[in-house]
Order: C-alpha cells, then sequence, then structure tokens
C-alpha cells in the first residue's frame, strides 16, 4: 500500500470537526444517554464477568523498558493511630507503574502522524513533559464509558481456540463472527474482539511471544469500525491490531486510523476467555460493558478493570 492511498482511508474514516473545533472525546460522543439506556437492557442474568489483568510484579511486560510491570510497596505498615487500649492501627501503600502495562485505554493523545493529534491539534504544543493538554485520558474519564458491548468471538467463529500469530482479521471475519452471534454492531457499541492470544500469558506464562507477533484486526477493519459508528474496540492481545502489522512499512496504522484520525479509544489486554464460554453456551453476545478510566491528568492511558454484565 501506498502512502497516498493509506491518506485516502484516513480522509474515509476521519472525525476532525464532527463533534466540534475543540473536542477531545471522539467516537466517545457517540454514546448517548439512549445507547447507555439500551446497555442496562442487557442485564438480564446478572453475571459478572472481570475481564481485566492484575496488576502487580506477575504482570504481561516481558522486562524492563518502557513498559514494565507493576512495583508495589508499603509505606506504611501498622501504624498506630494513637495509644488506645484497642491498638486501632493503618497500613498505607504505593505503586509505580506505566499506565498501559496491562489491561488498558489508550489515550486519543497516545498516538499521531503529521505533527497532529486527533482534530488537529498540533502535537507540539499539546504533548509536554507533564502530559497531555489536548486528548488526555481525563477527557474520556468525565463520563467515564459504559455503553452496550459486542463480543465478536473470531477464534470460535473460525474454530479454534487461539487465532495463529500471523492471522489478520478483515470485515468479512468480524461480518461472519457477528451473524454467528447473532448481533448487529452499531452506533455507540462498544467492540470486544476475541483472537485468543491472552492464552498465550494467562495459561501459558509466555510473557515473551505474548508481547510478539501476535493475531489482530487489519488495517482494513478501520472503515468498517467507522461505517458503523463504533464507540471503542477492545481486544484480548497487546495492540488491538495484528502485529508486527499487515502493511509493510507502516508501524501500527490502525492505531493511527482509529485514534488519530477517528477519535477512537482502543482497549489492549482484556481477558475476554470466561465471558466467550458463557456467550458460547447462551448464545448470548451482548451485555452491559463499563470500563471507566482513571482520571489521570494529562495522561496518554489508563489501566482499567473492566466488567461485562449479562
Amino acid at each position: 500500500m501506498s502512502e497516498a492511498e493509506f491518506r485516502e482511508i484516513a480522509k474515509r474514516v476521519c472525525n476532525w470537526g464532527r463533534w466540534g473545533a475543540d473536542d477531545e472525546r471522539g467516537t466517545l460522543n457517540l454514546i448517548t444517554p439512549e445507547v447507555v439506556k439500551r446497555a442496562a437492557g442487557c442485564v438480564r442474568r446478572g453475571r459478572v464477568f472481570n475481564l481485566g489483568l492484575a496488576f502487580g510484579a506477575d504482570g504481561p511486560q516481558p522486562g524492563a523498558g518502557l513498559r514494565f510491570n507493576p512495583l508495589h510497596y508499603m509505606s506504611a505498615i501498622a501504624l498506630p493511630l494513637g495509644v488506645d487500649s484497642l491498638g486501632f492501627c493503618f497500613s498505607d501503600d504505593v505503586v509505580h507503574m506505566p499506565l498501559q502495562c496491562a489491561t488498558q485505554w489508550d489515550a486519543l493523545a497516545h498516538v499521531h502522524y503529521d505533527g497532529q493529534i486527533y482534530n488537529g491539534f498540533r502535537a507540539d504544543e499539546v504533548l509536554t513533559p507533564s502530559g497531555a493538554s489536548r486528548g488526555g485520558i481525563d477527557r474520556a474519564a468525565v463520563d467515564g464509558i459504559i455503553s452496550r458491548g459486542v463480543l465478536l468471538d473470531v477464534a470460535r467463529q473460525r474454530g479454534v481456540e487461539r487465532l495463529a500469530p500471523d492471522v489478520v482479521i478483515g470485515p468479512a471475519d468480524l461480518d461472519a463472527a457477528a451473524k454467528a452471534a447473532g448481533t448487529d454492531p452499531g452506533p455507540g457499541d462498544v467492540l470486544l474482539v476475541r483472537t485468543g492470544h491472552i492464552r498465550l500469558f494467562t495459561e501459558d506464562g509466555d510473557r515473551a511471544r505474548f508481547s510478539g507477533p501476535q493475531p489482530g484486526l487489519g488495517m482494513a477493519c478501520a472503515e468498517w469500525l467507522r461505517e458503523r459508528d463504533i464507540a471503542a474496540v477492545c481486544a484480548d492481545n497487546v495492540a488491538v491490531e495484528t502485529l508486527p502489522g499487515d502493511v509493510p512499512g507502516l508501524v501500527i496504522p490502525l492505531h493511527m486510523l482509529c485514534i488519530r484520525d477517528m477519535g477512537m479509544l482502543f482497549g489492549e489486554m482484556l481477558d475476554l476467555e470466561a465471558l466467550a464460554r458463557d456467550c458460547a453456551e447462551d448464545g448470548v453476545y451482548e451485555f452491559l460493558f463499563t470500563a471507566p478510566p482513571l482520571a489521570v491528568t494529562r495522561g496518554v492511558g489508563s489501566p482499567i478493570n473492566p466488567l461485562a454484565v449479562k
């Protein structure tokens, strides 16, 4: 694919100015009160599924570097609060961690090209040592993220537990998984895509392979997502999209098209296994999905503890 072809796709999916020149929420604007009311109606059994990985020293990061597993230590252990005979005490702790080290949202300021982030804000003006003054995760945290979630179990639809590392998921795969699930993803929905790749970490304990080549959405999915006005996309791999990428010469092109051009948050490293088994058992692939980010001032990402409620 040529640079000109990439830019043509970028024009077709672009949402700049759609919600105003100062917008910093992007496709989260599609989650209207009516969408939330519809999502609440998906709760029928009251069954809750936790889709997040634990934040600890045994997390998915393979080693030291820009992203490492959380460092947690106690800053106070059983300190007395007074001299009462009951011995009232308290304990406190501290965690030091990258915001993108496990289950997390990518904010709209997370990636950019041509010197601009989502909605045309200049990267050299909004990205500073103190964080992102525009498109930060704190903008997404204002109203939280709660909507109808739709699981597209691409691995199950293909008849496998895990997709091979070189599998590129295309629009036809998304359509086939939606048809198999009896769902029709649409405006304001949060899409959850299962590849089975998370098992490399959760079952095999292989951090290196989990962070290596992996299945995921191909660049062609950008227009599929834009046409359906999906509010956000989550997956059980490291980057939502396939790695190292399906277009030679372009690094994480789907990030650029969706986050930078479309204004769509990516949720990464969700554990969808238990949810997927339940959906296969009862045939219901829609649910109330909630994954509010932390209101980290000027953050370009946030750890999350996402929940699906059926």
